[in-house]
């Protein structure tokens, strides 16, 4: 039986601004699109998996990784004016903290066995990117996830279980082999890759690309599996 659904596997990483910004765009394509329904599947990835468990401060995260802190938050106005237009409030303020995310895909990982991993990862970018929360802070994440009913004792579980981290590692690598090596990407009907925060016309000629035809009228025909005409 053909599968009407266009598929969309979403590579990203809760600590990557254009993935917040790729995040609003497809959602607009997805608004846009008047086709075969349309499904979203997250996978995690680490933009810098050696971040320690403490986080560390803005200007120590810029200076480590860029060399200055002048020159990368000169480069942050692109991303709050891209923000903008998205509905994205970025605050790269004082108080920000890189975090290393693999506790986030930990939580997203069971968010999304019980549906509602697109909802929790908006709510994580916002936490991280709008808000300015220490995502390192069990309190604070427990807090998070009390709006989605979840106990302290369950996320902090969560948040603790090696198996859970194990998987999402693995997942990781799956998609590294793949050739994944920046983020976001989106892989379309397992066929169509996209890389980066694309406009939404660029998703929506994939769409149109892999879609199965839109049938506006029928009538008589025949049916070469049954013979029947």
């Amino acid at each position: 039986m053909q599968n009407d659904k266009i598929k969309i596997d979403i590579v990203s990483d809760v600590a990557c601004p254009w993935c917040y910004v790729g995040k609003k765009r497809l959602e607009k394509a997805i608004q846009e699109w008047d086709g075969a329904e349309i499904e979203i599947e997250w996978h995690p990835f680490q933009l810098d998996p050696n971040i320690p468990k403490e986080g560390l401060d803005r200007d120590t995260y810029l200076t480590n990784k860029f060399g200055s802190v002048d020159g990368p938050l000169e480069m942050t106005k692109r991303l709050e004016e891209s923000g903008k237009e998205e509905g994205i409030n970025f605050n790269f303020g004082k108080k920000w903290l890189a975090v290393n995310t693999l506790p986030l895909h930990q939580l997203l990982h069971t968010a999304g066995e019980e549906g509602f991993k697109d909802a929790l990862k908006e709510r994580l970018m916002k936490a991280y990117f709008d808000e300015n929360l220490h995502l390192n802070d069990v309190s604070v994440l427990s807090t998070i996830m009390a709006e989605y009913d979840w106990t302290s004792e369950k996320t902090e579980k969560i948040l603790n279980d090696d198996s859970i981290a194990y998987t999402v590692k693995q997942e990781i690598a799956h998609y590294q082999h793949r050739g994944v090596n920046s983020v976001p990407f989106f892989i379309i009907n397992d066929k169509f890759g996209i890389s980066g925060a694309q406009p939404p016309a660029a998703f929506l000629e994939a769409f149109k690309q892999v879609a199965p035809l839109k049938i506006i009228a029928t009538g008589e025909s025949c049916d070469p599996s049954t013979g029947i005409c």
